[in-house]
């Protein structure tokens, strides 16, 4: 397979219109989670292999497969097989391949991280910085929060996919449920509950305390989700700084309470995920919290997206995953990683209800785009029968492919073609279109940054 060659940037003279510079063939980076994958069954395990000719291990698990410049996981330009220098470096050099209004608002750096994720075991309960916290947290703790960014992002289910995200309503949900084991709605699971239906587990009672439940049974239907705000924020501060003894005796009942309570019931969705999430964390504050939190299951080509601020966990599955370049988590449960339970609890937004669910916007027979409301990213997905044609517009910023599956052919204006395979990343300049020609069925996912940016500046 033919490599890009870097030549040209180690004479630090770039040229746009050379194809050797519009298409760069990238090794990427993986991380060994202890959340993953085992080898044989991850997806990132499969991709990885496949990029990086390495030999796996199968006794680790495969958790994430980063493709970009972040130096926590870092991309590498190949020439002739072998990796040369980082991605970040390469783009240092040719700064140009951004595009104009790229290099404007971030300079010579991408904008966006790209991500394959397998999990296997809950995620931490977790938020990520706004900039301005991002910043303070850099400052204060840097061998915590590696950088100084915001980290708005967006996963994109492979397979079925469960993740926790958002408070519960404060008002009851109208959605109709048909059956308490399928709550399904629109391919899109939501585990419906108010929060005053939280408030009647015993031991939600336990660690909140009967006077923090009577404010709430206290609040109208009439009452607004801001007068609701500090009570919740309240409410969810006690819960995650409660003591460790408290914790493990109110998580030990409620397991017990809810093994004895399923020889005579059904379980609802939401009791029945918290026992897995015991098993996974015992003695942990995360499952009493999960009950705070909405329980989605996304289907394949279903994508959700979270802001700064938001609480969120993935639970299991397979997704695409892009962001801001970021790797600042706050994280306060359902973890043995650092804690930080105050930061955590005075940082989210507590805004309540289910999250949107992005199904994508066809642009032409094989592609959906995928447009989240933040400026540094956007994804694209091509599901490419074999013998078919797709094209991709160029567009003003810089992207990133990814090959998950099948092989094929890549394509610029210029007669030189690139085969592609799975495994394979590669960067592509601004302003350079593709097309792909598929040898069997090609699954090609692109990352860059948002059209709407374009669009407004």
């Amino acid at each position: 397979m033919e490599a890009a060659s870097v030549s040209k940037q180690q004479h630090g003279n770039s040229n746009i219109n050379n194809d050797k510079v519009i298409i760069q063939r990238l090794r990427c980076s993986v991380k060994n989670y202890e959340w993953g994958r085992p080898c044989r069954d991850s997806l990132v395990a499969k991709i990885f292999g496949k990029n990086s000719g390495s030999q796996l291990d199968e006794d680790q698990p495969y958790a994430e497969f980063w493709m970009g410049s972040h130096v926590s996981g870092p991309s590498f330009v190949v020439s002739d097989g072998l990796q040369r220098v980082t991605l970040k470096s390469w783009l240092l050099e040719n700064p140009n391949v951004l595009g104009h209004k790229v290099l404007e608002k971030w300079g010579g750096d991408l904008p966006f991280l790209f991500k394959v994720l397998s999990v296997d075991k809950a995620l931490s309960i977790q938020a990520h910085p706004d900039k301005d916290l991002a910043r303070t947290l850099h400052k204060l703790h840097p061998d915590v929060y590696k950088d100084g960014n915001h980290k708005p992002e967006m996963a994109l289910a492979l397979t079925e996919f469960e993740a926790l995200c958002s408070f519960v309503t404060l008002k009851p949900c109208i959605m109709p449920i048909l059956d308490p084991d399928d709550e399904l709605q629109n391919g899109v699971l939501f585990d419906c509950l108010e929060i005053k239906a939280v408030l009647s587990v015993p031991e939600v009672v336990e660690l909140v305390g009967v006077e923090n439940v009577n404010l709430v049974l206290q609040i109208t239907d009439e009452d607004g989700e801001e007068k609701f705000k500090p009570i919740l924020q309240s409410l969810f501060t006690e819960i995650m700084s409660a003591s460790r003894e408290r914790v493990t005796g109110a998580v030990g009942r409620l397991r017990n309470r809810l093994h004895r309570e399923s020889q005579v019931r059904q379980l609802t969705v939401k009791e029945q995920l918290v026992l897995r999430l015991e098993k996974q964390y015992p003695s942990d504050v995360g499952v009493i919290a999960a009950f705070f939190l909405n329980h989605v299951k996304l289907s394949p080509g279903e994508a959700l997206f979270l802001g700064a601020n938001e609480p969120h966990a993935y639970i299991c599955g397979e997704c695409i995953e892009c962001m801001a370049t970021s790797d600042n988590v706050v994280r306060a449960g359902l973890t043995p990683k650092y804690r930080d339970v105050q930061t955590l609890c005075s940082m989210l937004t507590y805004k309540q209800g289910s999250p949107e669910i992005l199904r994508g916007v066809p642009t032409n027979p094989y592609v959906n785009k995928y447009i989240p409301p933040f400026e540094e990213f956007e994804i694209d997905c091509c599901i490419l029968p074999q013998g078919e044609i797709a094209v991709f517009p160029g567009v003003p910023g810089p992207s990133i492919f990814l090959v998950p599956v099948g092989e094929g052919m890549m394509n610029t204006e210029s007669p030189k073609g690139y085969p592609i395979t799975e495994g394979d990343v590669l960067f592509v300049a601004a302003n350079t279109e593709i097309s792909v020609t598929s040898a069997s069925e090609l699954h090609l996912f692109r990352a860059g940054v948002n059209s709407r940016f374009f669009q407004a500046s």
